[in-house]
This record gives structure tokens, sequence and C-alpha cells, in this order.
């Protein structure tokens, strides 16, 4: 087995509920959420956010606003919605929740 492709994977696997988080501190511009995803060395490029934000986005889980740019075009920025702040309280219990049944399962191995 390759190790990179199991965490391709667990990546993917927790990609939305780390969009949700950083969004839960701010509204964000997409490279504003590129590069804190980065920071903490969660890989990813444009092409796999827009559709899990656009996905995000038609689930009433996220809102976005256009704000004028001194760089170019108007930006997008993201944020919660008042569902998707319910939602990511539920993605946290179950994080948790999650973590706590493979630390029990590594524990007892």
């Amino acid at each position: 087995m390759n190790i990179e492709n199991i965490r391709a994977q667990m990546r993917k696997g927790v990609l939305e509920y780390c969009i949700l988080s950083v969004l839960s501190n701010k509204a964000c511009y997409v490279s504003d959420i590129i590069s804190n995803l980065k920071e903490s060395e969660m890989l990813v490029v444009e092409g796999t956010l827009y559709p899990l934000l656009t996905r995000l986005k038609n689930n009433g889980l996220l809102s976005y606003r256009w704000e004028e740019s001194t760089q170019g075009p108007p930006r997008k920025y993201y944020s919660l919605t008042e569902k998707g702040i319910e939602f990511l309280a539920q993605m946290d219990n179950s994080w948790n929740e999650l973590v706590e049944t493979v630390n029990q399962i590594r524990k007892n191995s």
C-alpha cells in the first residue's frame, strides 16, 4: 500500500470539515481559505475547492457576498450560515467521537 494514497484519502474525508472550520472564524475569499489550509499542511487546489464550496452553499451551509477589490475584479467572500454553524457543531461532535474511538482502538491493540 502507498502511504501517500492513504493520506490523500484521509485529507479528502475531512476537507469539508476543515473548510467549515476555517470559515467559522471569519468570512474568507477562496485564496484566503487555501492559504489557511496550506499553513496547516492541508494541501488543496482551487479546482478542488470551488466544487466543495458550491455544494456547501447549495446545502445551505454557506453564503457569500461580493466585495470590490483594489487588485482586480470583485471577490466572493464565503461565510457560514446559521445552518452551517449548527452543522459544524455536529461535525465537531462527530470528529471528537471518531478520534476517541480510534484512540481507544489503538490503546487496546
